[in-house]
């Protein structure tokens, strides 16, 4: 089968990724570096295999050997364990011909027939190289694939005579105190530990799970049996640290006295809205609960490290050990499907009633972040290895908050693709659909509706009809925020007065072309184009030249 020329040679532009390998055949590569090649990439998030091209990216052809191409499909199934299924293409580039092998992602650990276990990485230089797959990551790889669960594995050396049955009351309150699951609280202790799987029976015996000694365990226990769990706590100003504190004890005592800590950080002020007086906290309570309890809960316990609370000069962040699971990226971290490395201990905290039961405590990061009037909570720090929110500590917009408040006063909760859209036109001040839709993280089409909802509410005003309509805040919030002048800088002028500032500016210079007339009157290129065909056809004004190049001269 031909490739398309065009396509790999773009991809050969891009040079060498976690997805895409190049391997030079010019000496006959031999059949087991092919297939260590294919099992690093399968075993990692798959991609292509390009053979006959050198790490540099020259198009040095395949081997004699090789030239027939429709024998590696069968030649890597059979040195595979299991199996990898690859397509192969063949393609002519620059008088060459190379082999793009397709590696699907597998879905289980993958091995040459030799034994050797591979996966990719990126080296400090941001180039990728393969590297052992070893035991103890296995279980990583398929807890962020959700093929098993770590949380619910059985610790079959530790009695449950071995646990602190006050932790059992620890539970019992945090229920009735964040209003978890009430039919919880009229079981007996076993009955307890067996609805919420802290413990299994194995053998005639009952015996805790990660999740049972998370949540039942003493500080000895937690240490000697699961060393990976720390959670530390830090507050710095400047290079000094004033608070520095680590933690091993179980996890809703360790909530709570982190919450202790994180509380007495916590300044608030109050504004006035109609009758309502309404808190304005340095940092949201919920939006920290949440955030807090998304480390605890989706960490990785394969990996040594603490999750961090750290309280800066700049804000608080909040990081874990461990990537996003398999399927989150930071460009759907907002409409994903919920899911967790740690299903049985997730589910078990938002029975108890500390995290969102919908799955969706992200929203409630945002919210507690956008209603204020302050940026958007910040995740690009997070690589494979962690995942990291900032919360910057910025006064918060009075006004933008009086205007959300009394908006839920009328309705109800603004939802959180409205509080997104109007956090970045209340920055950026003029935006397009298509600005926009990659903040809210949907469709056009979703964006749009959201759009043309706040443009009822009387929250935004569009501008310009088609692929160039704009959206600005409306004149009434900018009135209320006491900020009529810049109501006019941002929503532009009407078409009577645009022509007329044309007008104006082809006598002063001569002539004037499209790019001109969309800064004069900050419009779009495509409102520019409009605006100066309606000129034209009003025999206002002609145009010289074609393209791009087109001037307008007064007629």
């Amino acid at each position: 089968m031909d490739t398309n020329e065009h396509e790999i040679g773009k991809l050969i532009q891009q040079g060498e990724s976690l997805e895409l390998e190049f391997k030079s055949d010019s000496k006959c590569l031999p059949d087991r570096d092919l297939v260590a090649a294919v099992v690093s990439l399968a075993n990692t998030d798959g991609g292509d295999l390009l053979l006959g091209v050198e790490d540099d990216g020259t198009v040095t052809g395949l081997h004699a050997n090789h030239l027939n191409v429709t024998g590696i499909p069968s030649l890597i199934a059979n040195k595979t364990n299991p199996a990898i299924s690859v397509r192969v293409e063949r393609c002519d580039l620059k008088g060459k011909t190379i082999a793009r092998i397709i590696v699907p992602k597998s879905r289980q650990l993958v091995s040459t027939s030799e034994g050797l276990l591979v996966k990719r990485r990126l080296k400090l230089d941001g180039t990728p190289e393969a590297v052992p797959f070893y035991p103890h990551e296995f279980i990583q790889r398929q807890s962020s694939m959700g093929i098993v669960d770590p949380s619910a594995m059985v610790l079959e050396q530790i009695d449950l005579c071995q646990l602190d049955p006050l932790q059992r009351l620890r539970i019992r309150n945090a229920i009735k105190k964040y209003g978890g699951d009430q039919s919880l609280l009229a079981l007996a202790d076993e009955e307890l530990d067996g609805a919420l799987g802290l413990c299994r029976e194995v053998g005639g015996a009952r015996r805790p799970t990660i999740t049972g000694l998370l949540l039942l365990g003493t500080e000895e226990l937690l240490r000697e049996n699961l060393p990976s769990y720390e959670v530390a706590f830090q507050v710095l100003q400047g290079t000094d640290v004033k608070v520095n504190e680590f933690y091993h004890k179980p996890l809703l005592e360790t909530f709570e006295e982190v919450e202790l800590l994180f509380r007495a950080r916590v300044e608030e002020e109050e504004i006035h809205v109609g009758l309502f007086r309404v808190p304005v906290p340095n940092y949201d309570r919920r939006a920290f609960r949440e955030a807090f309890v998304n480390a605890l809960v989706h960490r990785d316990f394969s990996r040594l490290g603490a999750v961090h609370v750290k309280i800066t000069d700049d804000g608080l962040s909040i990081s874990n050990p461990g990537g996003f699971v398999e399927g989150v990226t930071l460009n759907n971290l907002l409409v994903a499907d919920p899911r967790s490395r740690n299903p049985l201990l997730a589910d078990v905290i938002k029975r108890i009633g500390l995290a969102e039961r919908t799955g969706r405590g992200i929203d409630r990061i945002y919210e507690g972040m956008l209603r204020y009037g302050r940026s958007a909570p910040d995740y690009s720090m997070s690589n494979e290895f962690t995942v990291v929110v900032q919360l910057v500590d910025t006064a918060a917009d009075l006004d933008f908050l009086k205007m959300v408040v009394e908006q839920e006063e009328k309705l109800e909760n603004m939802p959180i693709d409205s509080l997104i859209i109007l956090s970045r036109l209340r920055e950026e001040r003029r935006l397009t659909t298509a600005d926009l839709a990659p903040s809210v993280q949907k469709t056009e089409a979703n964006v749009r509706a959201t759009l043309e909802k706040l443009v009822e509410t009387g929250f935004l005003e569009p501008h310009g009809v088609g692929r160039g309509r704009t959206y600005t805040l409306s004149a009434t919030v900018y009135q209320k925020a006491g900020k009529k002048s810049e109501y006019i800088r941002q929503a532009g002028f009407a078409p009577i007065q645009q022509e007329q500032m044309v007008l104006n500016y082809i006598a002063t210079h001569g002539s004037i072309k499209r790019a001109d007339a969309t800064d004069l009157c900050r419009i779009s290129p495509f409102q520019a184009t409009r605006l100066l065909k309606r000129m034209v056809k009003n025999s206002l004004i002609s145009p010289i030249g074609q393209g791009r190049g087109t001037r307008y001269v007064q007629k």
